[in-house]
């Protein structure tokens, strides 16, 4: 019996999306895998219908949902709220450029049951040499801890607690923007939940696979928020 709903949104990056889509079905448990192709191109469609015939995972292509150009973020957190609620379990976001291990999903269900009040449990992200890296390189010291934490939690590797799932609809959600993760975060403090941080629980990140022009923020800040402001992107 699946004991979790891992969702994986995707726009394009095969290489990484099809890493991050082995490495979930390595898993030590057994879940349920919705990818949501959020208008990919047909090529990517392709390859995501033949490594769903591989992996068995639930493949959803928002074209056939929606006519809203990506990112479709709201939307696939709706989509996978209904889904938990019907199956009554957690939820697990595994982004297209996040690689687990095998004991990723367990160590984050343990730390969900074993800790008060969760609302979100966050695996820390880490480059392939093992340095933290974004949106986590704030963390400077390596701990196997976990951290009852004030910052807000990326949703790279993130679990989100039933109780939470069953006290916040996500339909609230402002259309104005295309990133819930600080916004959800923050609003699970306000509601008296916990928020963890586990540093012990490693993911390999490659960041902004999916949307190459994000790397401008390291590597020209200026031109990366007049696109940013011009071309109303990125919005948290």
């Amino acid at each position: 019996m699946a004991e979790v709903i891992i969702v994986t949104p995707v726009k394009d990056s095969m290489q990484t999306t099809l890493q991050t889509i082995e490495s979930i079905h390595k898993s030590d448990v057994n879940l349920y895998h919705y990818v949501f192709n959020d208008f990919s191109s047909p090529q990517s469609k392709f390859t995501l219908e033949k490594a769903q015939q591989k992996f068995g995972f639930k493949l959803i292509h928002l074209e056939n949902v929606t006519n809203n150009p990506s990112p479709n973020y709201k939307l696939v957190l709706q989509m996978a709220q209904k889904i938990a609620h019907e199956k009554s379990l957690p939820l697990i976001i595994v982004e297209s450029d996040v690689i687990v291990k095998s004991n990723t999903v367990s160590n984050l269900l343990k730390i969900a049951q074993s800790n008060d009040n969760t609302a979100l449990v966050g695996a820390i992200t880490t480059d392939i040499d093992g340095k933290y890296n974004f949106p986590y390189n704030f963390e400077k010291i390596k701990s196997p801890e976990t951290t009852n934490t004030s910052h807000s939690l990326s949703f790279c590797c993130t679990l989100i607690s039933s109780d939470f799932l069953n006290k916040f609809d996500f339909k609230d959600l402002s259309q104005k923007k295309d990133w819930y993760d600080v916004f959800i975060s923050r609003k699970a403090k306000k509601m008296g939940f916990n928020n963890y941080l586990a540093k012990g629980v490693e993911v390999i990140h490659i960041p902004h696979s999916s949307r190459p022009w994000k790397n401008l923020k390291y590597s020209n800040p200026f031109l990366y928020y007049l696109k940013k402001l011009v071309n109303k992107r990125d919005r948290i």
